[in-house]
């Protein structure tokens, strides 16, 4: 085999590895709003809210209402993955959609995006003139001492509806523990609460008009874990819109070959409203 790696090798890793980190790297990535990144800070941009005013004559001027803008900026971070491969005839499997290689590069890549996810739930977000905006208080459900049940779950839902976060796109991850808690409620799995099928493979689909995202990479301080349930247009993630991908030979390594992609992202809470932390006894 030639020492030379055609482009079109390349293209076709970095492809692979930018198809199966979309759909099966990341767990979350779905369930946020998703923008492209140039440059080395992004900026989300807000609009609030405004009150329509009473046509006081025929004919009278147009309202100047003045909507109010806000911005939420991200620095994103440079994540990479990489391997070697040894032998020269397998690098025509590199490039397989089914490759060992490119699946592991997807989801490291797609654990770090999840990752960034998680943590902008709840860490202070930066605005659009550089102040820190601190999570609130408000928007955490206590633990008390029970795990994920039906009314922490109810309870955040009401958080989101009294701030009038849109019904739509809701999600809540939890983790493995916090199924458990879950199946042990009868509301969770009886017909005679819920006429739509919420079990699905031992996980939750939907319920309460919402998204359940299994994540054994939620925060768990000592013993209580915290969930998340949040409305896709408030957390935002900026992903750079080229991965950059190599697949080279390296002389210091018995002229192995080196595969190698990186991602840039970061991600940021844009509306406290639409984020809710539910704490839950492990």
């Amino acid at each position: 085999m030639a020492n030379t790696i055609s482009s079109a090798f390349v293209e076709a890793f970095k492809a692979n590895v930018y198809h199966l980190s979309q759909q099966r790297g990341s767990r979350l990535g779905n369930s946020v709003r998703v923008e492209d990144l140039t440059g080395n800070v992004h900026n989300f941009e807000r609009m609030g809210s405004v009150v329509a005013q009473t046509k006081a004559s025929r004919h009278a001027d147009t309202p100047i209402l003045d909507a109010p803008h806000s911005r939420r900026r991200v620095s994103p971070a440079d994540w990479e993955w990489g391997d070697l491969v040894d032998r020269e005839d397998k690098l025509r499997l590199i490039i397989s959609p089914e490759s060992e290689y490119a699946i592991a590069g997807a989801n490291a890549l797609g654990r770090a995006k999840d990752d960034l996810i998680i943590a902008a739930f709840k860490a202070a977000a930066t605005d659009g003139a550089g102040g820190s905006v601190a999570f609130p208080g408000g928007q955490t459900v206590a633990v008390g001492s029970t795990g994920l049940v039906l009314d922490k779950a109810l309870a955040g839902i009401e958080l989101l509806n009294k701030a009038e976060v849109d019904d739509m796109d809701r999600t809540l991850a939890y983790g493995s523990k916090q199924l458990t808690n879950i199946l042990g409620e009868v509301e969770f799995t009886s017909g005679d609460y819920n006429t739509v099928r919420t079990l699905m493979a031992g996980q939750i689909a939907t319920f309460l008009g919402i998204t359940w995202i299994r994540s054994e990479r939620l925060p768990l301080a000592t013993t209580t874990r915290s969930a998340f349930l949040w409305q896709k247009q408030a957390i935002g993630l900026a992903v750079n819109a080229d991965m950059f991908a190599r697949i080279a030979e390296r002389a210091d390594k018995s002229f192995a070959y080196q595969v190698y992609c990186s991602m840039t992202m970061g991600a940021t809470r844009i509306e406290e409203a639409g984020v809710v932390e539910i704490l839950c006894a492990e």
